[in-house]
């Protein structure tokens, strides 16, 4: 529930009192989520442009360099854990406009670059890695499924070998952004003017995804989401010179607007995130060439990493 919904609830409850009817006493108002945006005010230190504030920078710091900004524009990012049976791999979904989509495969602990693998063409905006399988965002609010088994032996050939997806594409409310946590996939729909939703979905062995009842609310502008045991942490921007946030809320949570939640302000242009040996890992658009040529508030070529703890 907003806050503007939980004003007039307990506004109608005052008004019942008043004239002598029976009303059930809402809850207090809660305060509207408000983000930290204290900053130097000065040129950051480990990204272009200035420090977006001191909660984001006191967090996070540079990471892998992202490959192929000069032809594509990286969205989302996973963990496919252990993928080789040593290191984890990060997984960067990307798109380029009239070619297919790629996704980047970076060893976690190196920051090497081990491998692209082609898939056709999408905007890519979300990817999830679970119980065997990799899912894309494919066309609209669809999502996509590959074997893992192929994507690994696709990862480790030369060159950029194309990957066809498993069956067909799973229609949802929305695929905006998707991450997973256990045998669950998360996916919601982004809006730029207000709070929209993602549902959870129990995935199979075979990839096939159980919808799990209810909604949960996720903060406007959100372009990507990392899970873990307690929290949700979402990843939200839009636009070339606006600031972006990241919120930090309760697992679970189908109402954001909690006392709980907390926010602070990002660089810009922040996308998808995800978890690896303790670190969260963030991935910008910023960097890819068609962003830079508009001149970005932050350009921004690395993922940026923080514990996941100091979130």
């Amino acid at each position: 529930m907003n806050t503007l919904k939980r004003k007039a609830a307990v506004a109608a409850a005052s008004v019942a009192i008043a004239f002598g009817t029976t009303a059930v006493v809402a809850e207090p108002a809660a305060a509207a989520i408000s983000c930290e945006t204290s900053s130097s005010g000065k040129l950051a230190s480990f990204y272009s442009g200035l420090s977006a504030s001191y909660a984001y920078d006191s967090r996070f710091a540079k990471g892998p360099a992202v490959p192929e900004l000069d032809t594509y524009t990286p969205q989302g990012v996973a963990t496919w854990y252990g993928w080789d049976g040593g290191n984890d791999l990060l997984v960067i979904s990307a798109y380029r406009d009239g070619h297919d989509a790629h996704l980047i495969g970076i060893d976690a602990k190196t920051g090497k670059h081990v491998g692209t693998v082609a898939i056709a063409a999408t905007h890519a905006g979300g990817i999830a890695i679970t119980q065997g399988w990799a899912f894309v965002q494919g066309a609209g609010d669809s999502i996509r499924k590959y074997k893992l088994s192929e994507l690994k032996a696709a990862m480790k050939k030369a060159g950029t070998p194309a990957l066809k997806q498993v069956g067909e594409a799973r229609k949802v409310y929305g695929a905006s952004f998707l991450t997973s946590y256990g045998d669950n996939l998360y996916a919601g729909k982004f809006s730029a003017t207000g709070h929209e939703k993602m549902y959870r979905y129990k995935v199979g062995t075979d990839g096939s995804l159980t919808t799990q009842s209810g909604a949960y609310e996720v903060p406007t502008k959100t372009q990507g989401l990392m899970v873990t045991k307690s929290h949700f942490v979402f990843s939200t921007s839009y636009g070339n010179d606006n600031r972006g946030n990241i919120y930090v809320v309760d697992a679970g949570a189908r109402d954001i607007d909690k006392s709980s939640t907390r926010c602070y302000r990002s660089p810009s242009m922040n996308e998808g995130m995800t978890e690896s040996g303790g670190y969260a890992y963030l991935v910008f658009e910023s960097g890819a060439a068609q962003y830079v040529a508009k001149n970005p508030r932050n350009i921004i070529r690395n993922l940026h990493k923080a514990r996941v703890s100091g979130l």
